[in-house]
């Protein structure tokens, strides 16, 4: 990193890997030197949000691994309004809404010999007072590498402003999808060299008997649609609901799970309203032997199991800006064949028989779409096929993998 770029940081340690001869992924360090330690920077659970659940998963993966190359710590973001006691070690906390703590995390990583690089998971509402954020990015004198979870295309220019300045203040840049890297060449006109594609990431997943689990979920007999995450109303349930009439004229043995609470912050706003008028349009709808609502956050083995068992996975997003989808990555990992809105991370891994696409806010598209794969078992998993071998290079291993080497790349670029 020249002077000219490091907004007056001072140099580092260099990181010291070490390739070892027989070609093994962990790259180790000599036996003599410390750990270089990465700081992750992120919300985390028991916090209830995608990026806290991608941040530990990834985190998991990083430390199965590569816990001989280097050492993770973790940083979790919160607010005035929302604090947590974590189940896994912590070293910092940041609050988000507070200025002081900026100040004192970026004193802290300078003066930690042991910290190498930072690494932040960022989203904007994470980050609502970006005042207090850039400030922290000028202040801490270490590499500091930036996932974006959202790339929003066409910025007006206080979004595209906050965004370069964001990124000049940062070593690098990740995102997930290459429709992403496309927008922030374009519309922020971020340098190409500055940005790596790291997919998402999937579980691999042991695979269990469906007709066993639709036992043990009591819907057996039932070929079961599901759709899951925190609910709120950008996930434009309704337009499933929507389309259920026309799907049970077809097949009266439909079954469509709603899997997952309230979103947290959705609550905070406007409690329980987006549940409410599903519930009321399944009562209008008739729809009440067809839909069951699953209103609690599940454990990971829970919603695994839940995902198996489905027939048909529903994406329906209505915001055509959202990048990439944890819940999507979830179900094709267990086979499930996807019918989803197009959505970029849709666009990108349904392209070839993995899956289908249907419009925004269109149920008559949708009810048509599922009538017709129903109809079709070869279709049904030559499309659950398709799916599993298209994501297994994107494996949260291997996004393990890529991460290290992207780690390893900055660090050898402090040398």
């Amino acid at each position: 990193m020249n002077d000219e770029n490091s907004h007056g940081r001072i140099n580092v340690l260099p990181l010291k890997w070490k390739k070892y001869n027989d070609g093994s992924q962990t790259n180790k360090l000599d036996s003599s030197s410390l750990l270089p330690e990465i700081l992750f920077i992120s919300s985390f659970p028991p916090r209830e949000c995608g990026i806290a659940t991608y941040s530990q998963d990834l985190i998991k993966a990083l430390k199965n691994k590569f816990n001989h190359s280097f050492k993770i710590s973790i940083c979790p973001l919160e607010s005035d309004s929302e604090k947590h006691i974590y189940h896994e070690p912590i070293r910092y906390v940041l609050n988000a809404d507070v200025s002081i703590d900026f100040i004192n995390l970026a004193e802290t990583i300078n003066f930690d010999e042991n910290i190498k690089m930072v690494m932040i998971q960022h989203e904007f509402g994470l980050f609502k007072k970006n005042f207090y954020f850039e400030h922290f990015l000028k202040l801490v004198n270490k590499p500091v590498i930036i996932a974006f979870h959202t790339v929003l295309p066409k910025p007006n220019e206080a979004l595209k402003t906050s965004v370069r300045n964001i990124v000049n203040l940062c070593e690098s840049v990740i995102v997930m999808t290459n429709t992403s890297a496309k927008i922030l060449t374009e519309d922020y006109e971020v340098s190409a060299e500055q940005i790596s594609v790291i997919p998402h990431g999937t579980h691999l997943v042991s695979h269990s008997d469906k007709s066993s689990l639709k036992t043990k979920y009591s819907v057996s007999g039932r070929r079961v649609l599901s759709t899951f995450g925190l609910l709120s109303s950008g996930k434009s349930i309704e337009t499933t609901l929507d389309s259920m009439p026309e799907i049970i004229k077809n097949n009266d043995d439909v079954l469509f799970l709603i899997i997952g609470k309230t979103h947290p912050s959705v609550v905070k706003e406007d409690g329980e309203k987006y549940r409410i008028f599903l519930e009321n349009k399944v009562e209008a709808l008739h729809l009440k032997n067809h839909v069951r609502f699953i209103n609690h956050y599940l454990t990971l083995p829970d919603l695994l199991e839940y995902l198996q068992l489905t027939d048909i996975y529903l994406f329906t997003s209505k915001d055509p800006h959202q990048a990439v989808s944890g819940t999507f990555s979830y179900a094709i990992s267990c086979g499930c064949p996807i019918i989803s809105t197009p959505i970029p991370h849709a666009r990108e891994v349904l392209k070839n028989g993995e899956g289908i696409i249907v419009d925004f806010e269109n149920p008559t598209q949708l009810s048509v779409a599922v009538i017709n794969l129903l109809a079709d078992e070869t279709l049904l998993k030559d499309i659950s096929s398709n799916g599993l071998h298209s994501m297994a290079p994107t494996a949260r291993g291997k996004a393990a993998i890529a991460h290290a080497l992207f780690f390893e790349k900055i660090g050898e670029g402090e040398n």
